[in-house]
Formats: C-alpha cells, structure tokens, sequence
C-alpha cells in the first residue's frame, strides 16, 4: 500500500492513519516536497517509480488523487482508493475555491488540523501553487472512465471541498468505483479519522468494501 499526501502535506499527514495499517508514503513535490513541480504525467511517473513490486493499492488524498489516477495504468497498480478527491470544476476559481475552504476548515477536528501548518511551510507556498496549476485543470473523472482496477472514493460528509455530487460523480466515472462517505468528517480524513479510512483500505486491499456501485445522484 502505497499513500501520497495531499497538497502542500507531506507524511505527518498520514502518521495517525499507518498506525491502523500498514504503508508506504511517496512524497512528491507540492507534496512534502520543495522545489519545482512537474507535469501531472511527470508527477506520475515518479509516482510509479517509487511503488516497487506489486500488487499495489496506491491511496491519494485531496490534489495527490489525480497524479494517482494518472498512475492507475502501470501494471503494478491493483486499486485506488481517493480520499476527498479534487477538483471539483466548480473551484477553478480563486474565489469559489475559498468560499468552500473556510466552512470545510471549520468542520475540521482542530488538534490535527493545526499540524498542517508546518507541513505547508515546509512545502513551500511557491510549489503549493505549481502544483495546483499542474493538476486542477485535469479532469480525474473522464479519466477514470479508463482505469481497469477497481476505484474507492472516500469523503467527509461536512467536506464542502469534495461535495457529494462530485464525490459520486467521481466514483461513478471509473468502471469498478464506489463511494463511502465518513460521518462527521471534513477533509483532512486521513488524519481526523485515521480508523474509518484504515477500515476502507483494509476492505478494499482484501477485494471489495461492501458498497454500492455508485451512480450520480445515488
């Protein structure tokens, strides 16, 4: 099992989350790392060199879920599983992109969020933004309309950032993909809710989660 963080986090995001289960994590830069962001293909092509022998179920979370998708065809990969996958073509914008972020951070559980702090100064600003430009204009739901391995979208129910149309419309797009939602939870899953997410991995490793097949609306 394999996780990439989300954007400008880096593994502290995950800690709480591979103490349920275990995982690798592939920093990426945007994704705890600095320096220059690449193309989205780039991006997953590192991805995939630092999955090492397969099967593998490669775990995205938030802006890392499209370099995850682009990742699903190497041979080695056996699922996906996105967690509050953006973006949702609705935040192009600045401006949208901030009315939905502040209800969402405010529905976090704050003695974890308040690590995203560091992992975001340690990223830097310059590649959060590089890496936003890189990754928010693909569209990982025509995407996925390709992606032969099965396909868990995981979000939040107060995540106004990954909003339950979108959400399913997401799972509905890959020919296996399924949706779960978490009850209670924001955006930042992996580390506010670390057993619920752990619980999905663990089914979705062992061959299915026990969920509908989502369709658009559902």
């Amino acid at each position: 099992m394999v996780l990439v963080p989300g954007l400008g986090l880096d593994a502290r995001s995950s800690a709480r989350l591979r103490g349920q289960v275990p995982a690798d994590v592939v920093p990426l830069p945007g994704m705890g790392v600095r320096g220059p962001v690449p193309d989205l293909e780039e991006l997953a092509a590192r991805l995939c060199a630092g999955l090492g022998p397969g099967p593998v179920l490669i775990v995205g979370h938030s802006q890392s879920c499209q370099v995850a998708a682009a990742a699903a065809g190497d041979p080695r990969v056996a699922g996906l599983v996105l967690l509050g996958p953006t973006t949702d073509p609705r935040l192009r914008s600045v401006a949208a992109l901030v009315r939905r972020w502040v209800p969402t951070a405010a529905c976090e559980r704050w003695p974890q969020a308040l690590l995203v702090l560091p992992q975001w100064l340690r990223t830097g600003p310059r590649a959060m933004r590089q890496l936003w430009r890189a990754t928010s204009p693909d569209r990982i739901d025509v995407r996925l309309r390709g992606v032969g391995v099965p396909v868990t979208v995981v979000r939040g129910t107060r995540d106004r950032l990954c909003p339950h149309d979108w959400a399913a419309a997401v799972a509905a797009a890959a020919p296996d993909g399924r949706l779960v939602e978490l009850s209670g939870a924001a955006h930042l899953t992996p580390m506010s809710h670390p057993a619920e997410v752990a619980a999905v991995l663990l089914r979705q490793a062992a061959g299915g989660i026990g969920s509908k097949r989502c369709r658009p609306g559902a």
